[in-house]
């Protein structure tokens, strides 16, 4: 009986071939691991009796590789993510806020820093984006997420306390 090694060796151009075969050109060393892995497999099981190894092993590597193929092309359709522009152009449709409500937040809002009030003036009043008061200030989009984040959680516990 013949090592592994050997047997990998001798099958090696059969994998590759498999490959080309099913346009495989991402992940090529996982697909080849799972070729190899599958050899082994298909050799330690065989039976000289139903065939030759060739047939057998080369139905199973393909077969497989085509179920990877499946399972990784299903994964990437799932778990789609846009790009940061397609959520900054999703429309707001929260009602906007009312104006005794805007002027209560300002009496309230002593606690927000300078760029924290920035962002709620710019948020309710010019209903402008994140990305239009970064540019506006001059500012990265994370320094103004910043500003949001803190915001909101000063406002938050503000609201709470009432």
């Amino acid at each position: 009986m013949e090592s592994f090694e050997q047997i990998s060796a001798q099958y090696e151009p059969m994998i590759h071939d498999i490959m080309h075969k099913l346009n495989i050109y991402k992940n090529t060393e996982e697909f080849h691991q799972l070729g190899l892995i599958t050899l082994w497999q298909a050799w330690k099981n065989h039976d000289d009796e139903k065939g030759n190894l060739f047939s057998y092993a080369y139905g199973m590597v393909k077969g497989k590789m085509m179920n990877e193929l499946t399972r990784q092309t299903s994964q990437i359709d799932r778990y789609i993510y846009p790009e940061e522009d397609f959520w900054e152009m999703i429309e707001d449709t929260s009602p906007a806020p009312s104006p005794e409500l805007t002027q209560e937040l300002y009496k309230k809002c002593g606690m927000l820093s300078e760029n924290q009030m920035k962002w709620l003036q710019y948020t309710l009043y010019d209903g402008l984006s994140i990305r239009e008061i970064a540019e506006k200030e001059g500012v990265s989009l994370s320094a103004v997420k910043n500003w949001r984040q803190g915001a909101r959680e000063k406002l938050n516990k503000i609201l709470q306390i009432n």
